[in-house]
């Protein structure tokens, strides 16, 4: 079984002229087949928001998800010791947005559901034997999840096999420690080329499968 956790850093704006978006966008999946790995992000969520974001006894506002903005560099690296002795890889593309061509530029659900698509190819589906679960922060309406579900579907049907099942889920990143993790390494990844700041990326580098950039 396949466990996958699809988010993303930094935005699809194009307009770099009356507007400020980011230069770069990046495309982050944690994956493991490892039954008890997946139930060490919950875990490992749940104790770093006990130990180190909720531990005050009169705190007004109680922190309900790991967020990479909004988490410090010691609590990310925190949580990531809890990972320690688990198995787990992190796959990445990032899109150098000034040298997309214009007119995909105006289609930006086109250009995520492509660089979502180039991100999964790197990962050894062949191995699976029972099962493939994909787990995405639910940022889209109705249509356009359904849109990229079937766009992926499409994709993978020739790489996996028939007998193994593909579920596509788009949840609140608050009921998923998974995608939760997925945010705070795309964050780190995108950090390193939009920001050339690597002191999130380094601490999970060796995690890391697969790091480009695309155009």
């Amino acid at each position: 079984m396949w466990w996958l956790y699809l988010d993303e850093s930094g935005d699809l704006g194009f307009d770099f002229v009356n507007a400020k978006p980011s230069e770069f966008f990046t495309v982050c999946i944690l994956a493991t087949s490892s039954r008890e790995t997946n139930r060490q992000f919950r875990y490992a969520v749940k104790k770093t928001l006990k130990r180190k974001l909720n531990h005050k006894p009169k705190t007004k506002r109680m922190v309900e998800e790991l967020k990479a903005t909004h988490t410090s560099l010691a609590v990310k690296e925190y949580a990531l010791g809890l990972l320690e002795d688990h198995r787990f890889g992190i796959y990445a593309l990032t899109l150098n947005k000034k040298r997309l061509f214009s007119r995909l530029a105006e289609d930006k659900e086109r250009v995520y559901n492509y660089v979502s698509r180039l991100v999964i190819d790197q990962i050894p589906f062949e191995k699976a034997s029972d099962g493939i679960h994909l787990t995405i922060d639910r940022s889209k309406g109705p249509r356009r999840i359904w849109e990229f579900n079937e766009y992926l579907s499409h994709q993978l049907e020739g790489r996996i096999d028939p007998s193994v099942s593909l579920v596509i889920e788009h949840v609140d990143s608050k009921c998923s420690a998974g995608v939760q993790f997925a945010d705070l390494f795309a964050w780190g990844i995108f950090q390193k080329y939009e920001k050339s700041d690597s002191s999130w990326c380094q601490a999970f580098a060796r995690r890391v499968v697969y790091d480009q950039q695309y155009l």
